[in-house]
């Protein structure tokens, strides 16, 4: 970030630095699993929210309705998940649980008569856990939401091997669940939460440094070589293993993107567009055509949005919290992939950053 926007990091580092959101993972893992949801809810006070999808073979639920020409302008939930489009059935049970709470787009003067509006998105992971079969459903989807209330705003977010990131895996590399904030001069802070499961890589191949962070270590040349080699020798025995006979891989990388300023639609919609950004610097290539990747923007308005005495100067203004998405993005991805524990299932060999190179 420039210098004269630079921002602190959030007090939790996390998506729940945003006041109001509630961050809950649910997974399976063992006996043919490795997969899992995970689940944002918002405040019930109503947020704008957005979403960009840039990856080819994208599965997502009710994010027509993010369209700000349509007539729901409020959200009560996220649904991240495994288990492909299979993985879209979770969302059902956290529109249920929503609907027990009394939460969703009122149609009535009964307060029964809601309906939970919740987009979501899925990721492939199928078979990684050795059981094709083995994928997220209603009740896990419900358990996530759960598990998002008894934590609450504001709660510390775990991350790695945990809900929509039990499966995932980057450019070979085991991946996972990585949160980031930052607060900006103005006193906005902007988070972003991923699950990061990449076809492309989040490492250099020239140097086993990984690419969103920036000015970070660099791993000995012994030490690259090494991990290159395990790296490879994983790789050949997951396509041994594999219910896809080493097929390309399918992958998608999910992201949420949020800000407590008051933003319109149209912004809410470009701040998920400029996120991607931070993907594309964090893993390459990003927005292939076996990724679904897809970010949604959330707007809380608890603070002002972004303002000043001439139209440029409010622009200039939005372009401190577009940066930032970005910039958190990068981090969400660098953190979830460094959070990772390897994995050695029937289903493959998935190695973690931190096992082939030792970090910490």
């Amino acid at each position: 970030m420039d210098e004269d926007s630079r921002a602190t990091t959030g007090p939790l580092d996390a998506l729940t630095d945003v006041a109001g959101l509630c961050v809950g993972h649910a997974q399976r893992i063992g006996d043919g699993w490795l997969s899992g949801v995970t689940v944002v809810l918002t405040p019930e006070s109503g947020t704008v929210a957005a979403v960009d999808v840039r990856g080819g073979g994208p599965g997502t639920r009710e994010t027509d309705v993010l369209d700000p020409r349509n007539l729901v302008e409020h959200v009560d939930a996220f649904t991240l998940s495994g288990g492909s489009a299979f993985g879209l059935d979770t969302a059902g049970g956290v529109v249920a649980w929503l609907e027990e709470q009394g939460r969703g787009f009122r149609v009535g003067p009964d307060p029964a008569a809601v309906v939970p509006i919740v987009p979501t998105a899925i990721l492939f992971d199928l078979g990684r856990g050795g059981d094709w079969r083995a994928r997220p459903d209603a009740a896990l989807g419900r358990a996530a939401a759960e598990d998002a209330a008894a934590r609450g705003p504001g709660a510390p977010v775990p991350e790695g091997t945990v809900g929509a990131g039990t499966g995932a895996k980057a450019g070979g590399f085991k991946g996972g669940i990585g949160t980031a904030s930052t607060v900006l001069p103005s006193g906005v802070t902007v988070a972003a939460l991923a699950a990061v499961n990449a076809a492309g890589s989040p490492v250099d191949p020239a140097s086993g440094a990984l690419y969103g962070e920036e000015g970070g270590p660099v791993p000995s040349p012994q030490r690259h070589a090494e991990a290159r080699h395990r790296l490879a020798a994983a790789g050949e025995e997951t396509v041994r293993r594999s219910v896809t006979s080493g097929r390309p891989p399918l992958n998608t990388t999910l992201a949420i993107v949020a800000t407590d300023a008051a933003l319109s639609a149209a912004q809410a919609q470009k701040l998920a567009g400029t996120a991607h950004d931070g993907l594309a610097r964090a893993v390459r290539p990003a927005h292939l055509m076996n990724d679904g990747d897809t970010v949604f923007a959330v707007a809380t308005g608890g603070r002002p949005g972004p303002a000043g005495p001439t139209p440029i100067e409010a622009a200039l203004a939005f372009n401190a919290i577009l940066e930032a998405g970005a910039h958190v993005l990068a981090r969400a991805v660098v953190k979830g992939v460094l959070a990772a524990d390897g994995a050695d299932t029937p289903g493959g060999l998935f190695p973690s950053y931190r096992d082939l190179y030792g970090r910490e």
